[in-house]
């Protein structure tokens, strides 16, 4: 059996009961060791094989589990965040399908829910951005056109953005040329609920120069929107003079 397990977005408290439970009882962890946080490791057992992925290729992870399986071992494939959101775990999910492994996937608490977290913010406000756009910018690895930040920022709605700390000067002159104004407010969070957290204010204007002179390169989340500050309605949801399932309008 093959758990893939969100490890969460860095302080290890932040894995989800059921992840550590799943890491306890593994006898292999595959680990993202490029990202998760080793203190996460702590709750497997002393004897469990652990091995980085980070130094490994598709098919010597692939071949890793195969010989645990063979031996009736249990394997935790250990990713940050959650698992779901840029994390390649289809191409293994395929790979493990034709191998006829069984295996399940427990989510976790991805990184962007950190950093709003960190900035005690909330990406929804009423009459400001009922959208949240999770995206990255192109580099290496290419991004559709029709999801180009141009493309996706003349929506004028709150963007979290993976993957992009290293392309900034790029990425402002997108934001902008898409419609987004010099002033929007932004946040870059590094490495958004370890220890060694770092929290930047700026503007889509003065990003590039922020992040630079900051010294980030990677393990940063940007996001972007109205939503950081500013005015904003009030949630119909408590509102005294709006009736809900639960309860009539009182004024």
């Amino acid at each position: 059996m093959v758990h893939f397990v969100g490890a969460g977005s860095g302080a290890p408290d932040l894995i989800t009961v059921r992840g550590a439970r799943l890491l306890q009882e593994a006898d292999v962890v595959v680990y993202a060791g490029s990202l998760v946080n080793p203190d996460v490791l702590q709750y497997a057992k002393p004897d469990c094989a652990l091995y980085n992925s980070a130094e490994m290729t598709l098919e010597q992870v692939m071949a890793v589990i195969k010989a645990a399986e063979a031996a009736g071992k249990t394997t935790v494939r250990l990713h940050t965040g959650d698992s779901s959101i840029y994390g390649a775990v289809r191409e293994q999910f395929d790979l493990l399908e034709a191998m006829d492994v069984e295996y399940d996937v427990c989510p976790g608490v991805s990184a962007f829910c950190g950093a709003a977290a960190a900035l005690r913010t909330e990406y929804t406000l009423p009459e400001v951005s009922q959208t949240v756009i999770i995206t990255r910018a192109a580099g290496r690895t290419p991004v559709p056109e029709r999801e180009s930040i141009r493309s996706l920022a003349a929506h004028g709605a709150t963007m979290v953005l993976f993957l992009s700390t290293g392309l900034t000067e790029s990425l402002q002159n997108d934001l902008l040329a898409g419609g987004y104004r010099p002033d929007t407010p932004v946040a870059v969070v590094y490495k958004a609920t370890w220890p060694e957290e770092l929290k930047l204010h700026c503007t889509v204007g003065t990003l590039h120069r922020t992040v630079t002179e900051n010294g980030l390169k990677k393990t940063a989340l940007i996001i972007v929107g109205n939503c950081l500050e500013g005015k904003y309605e009030r949630s119909k949801l408590y509102d005294p003079a709006f009736s809900t399932e639960f309860r009539e309008a009182t004024k």
